[in-house]
C-alpha cells in the first residue's frame, strides 16, 4: 500500500483540489482518501457544529462518506474516483487520539491519499506533497515544522513577492517545483512525477525484500 499526503500552509489554497485532481488523474490507484480536520474549542468533532459537550465524549469523530452529490470536500474524492473516502474530525491537538482506528479504517486498502500536515506526525508517507500560495499570508505552524519533508512543491502562479512573512523556503530549495494556475491543480507533469516516484519506491522496496540475506 502507497500512502500520499497532501498538505499546505493554509485554509483555502487548493488542498482539497489536488487531492481530488490526483484521484482522477490516477485512477489505477484505486485510492481510499481521507481528510483530516482539527477543530478549534468549541466544535463538536462528532458533527462539526458548536457544542459544549465534554470533551471526552466528543474529542474525535471518523465518518465515511457516502454522498456522491459533491457538495462536501469528501463527497468531491468520491466523484473524482475515490474507491472510499473517510472524515477526520478533531479537537486541536488530539490527532493521536484517532490514529489507532483510523489505522484500522484504512487497514487494506490498496492506496492512501490523505489531506493534512499533522498527520505527519504519526505517518511516514511515501509522498508528501505541500500546496503553496504567495497571495495567501497565514502560514500554519504545522505546514512549517514539515516543510523539509515534502518531496516537491505544488506553487501557485504569483507575480508579485509572497504575502506571508519570516517564512524561508530554503528547506525545499531543492525539491521539484510545479507550478499550477486555477481551476488547474494537478498538471500532467504533478500526476507523472507522483506516478513516476511511488513506482521507484515499489521497485526499491521489492529489491530489498528479494536481497539475501548474509549467513551467520
Amino acid at each position: 500500500m502507497a500512502l500520499i499526503v497532501i498538505g499546505g500552509h493554509s485554509r483555502s489554497v487548493g488542498k482539497t483540489s489536488v487531492v481530488a485532481g490526483l484521484i482522477a488523474a490516477l485512477p489505477e490507484f484505486e485510492w481510499t482518501a481521507a481528510k483530516i480536520t482539527q477543530h478549534g474549542h468549541g466544535i463538536c468533532s462528532a458533527n462539526g457544529e458548536p457544542c459544549d459537550c465534554a470533551t471526552a465524549d466528543h474529542a474525535w469523530a471518523i465518518s465515511e462518506e457516502r454522498d456522491r452529490s459533491g457538495e462536501s470536500d469528501t463527497s468531491r474524492f468520491l466523484v473524482a474516483g475515490a474507491v472510499r473516502s473517510l472524515w477526520v474530525r478533531t479537537e486541536q491537538g488530539r490527532l493521536a487520539e484517532a490514529m489507532p482506528t483510523l489505522r484500522r479504517r484504512l487497514d487494506g486498502a490498496s492506496n492512501v491519499i490523505m489531506e493534512s500536515n499533522s498527520v505527519l506526525k504519526f505517518l511516514r508517507p511515501d509522498l508528501y506533497l505541500t500546496v503553496l500560495d504567495p497571495s495567501t499570508a497565514d502560514f500554519k505552524n504545522s505546514a512549517r515544522e514539515f516543510l523539509d519533508r515534502a518531496d516537491a512543491v505544488i506553487l501557485h502562479e504569483y507575480s508579485a513577492a509572497p504575502a506571508w512573512q519570516a517564512v524561508s523556503l530554503r528547506p525545499v530549495a531543492r525539491r521539484p517545483v510545479f507550478h499550477i494556475r486555477p481551476p488547474v491543480y494537478v498538471t500532467p507533469e504533478i500526476a507523472d512525477f507522483v506516478r513516476s516516484s511511488l513506482a521507484a519506491r515499489t521497485t526499491s522496496d521489492q529489491a530489498k525484500s528479494q536481497k539475501p540475506r548474509a549467513k551467520t
